[in-house]
């Protein structure tokens, strides 16, 4: 319980960073009030360009890349020979990237106005399935050449995510990464009632 304690709030703290509101703050600009609204790296890149956006885009990541190294950290670091975390690590991992995901959506650091999670569950997915990852990262470009859009590359890459980890993990590790992109789902819904009202 302490080890899961531990990488819980570890996680949150670390998503509650709202690094898209830091880059675009030295910018002059508060993502939360522009464009679409949404405090992370493609609404900077809508607003700033890519290049002002490629800090965000990178610490968006690295808070769940973190958070997932601090649950493999506290539980003793279990993993498969592929780096595939395992055994008593699955947990505190997962709820460490999960915390992680909730911090960048409601971050303590920013008001809880944050974003919608899919570069922080990203970074988390490298830690806990690094050939998933790989695979994914694959897919992404491909898709992307093939049809000209990031966007839809990206899309694609994430769905894949928990198919691919199926190669590599049981299915109810790979049903707990579907669980983590619920949370990204619940953020949409948010975000598309709350354009909705406004």
């Amino acid at each position: 319980m302490v080890e899961v304690l531990v990488a819980v709030t570890a996680g949150y703290l670390l998503g509650s960073v709202p690094v898209a509101v830091v880059v675009a703050g030295g910018h002059g600009v508060d993502p939360r009030d522009v464009g679409d609204r949404n405090p992370g790296y493609w609404n900077v890149k809508e607003q700033l360009g890519r290049r002002a956006a490629v800090p965000v885009f990178a610490g968006d990541m690295l808070k769940g890349t973190l958070a997932a190294l601090a649950g493999l950290l506290v539980s003793g670091g279990h993993t498969t020979g592929l780096g595939v975390v395992s055994g008593a690590s699955v947990v505190p991992v997962y709820l460490a990237v999960a915390a992680a995901m909730a911090g960048h959506a409601w971050p303590v650091f920013a008001g809880f106005r944050g974003g919608r999670s899919v570069l922080t569950f990203a970074g988390g997915v490298a830690v806990i399935c690094p050939p998933a990852f790989v695979l994914a990262v694959a897919v992404l470009v491909v898709t992307a050449l093939a049809l000209r859009s990031f966007a839809v590359g990206a899309r694609l890459a994430v769905f894949a995510v928990p198919v691919l980890q199926l190669l590599f993990a049981p299915v109810e590790v790979a049903a707990a990464t579907g669980g983590l992109m619920c949370l990204i789902g619940l953020r949409f819904c948010l975000a598309a009632l709350a354009a909705r009202r406004r």
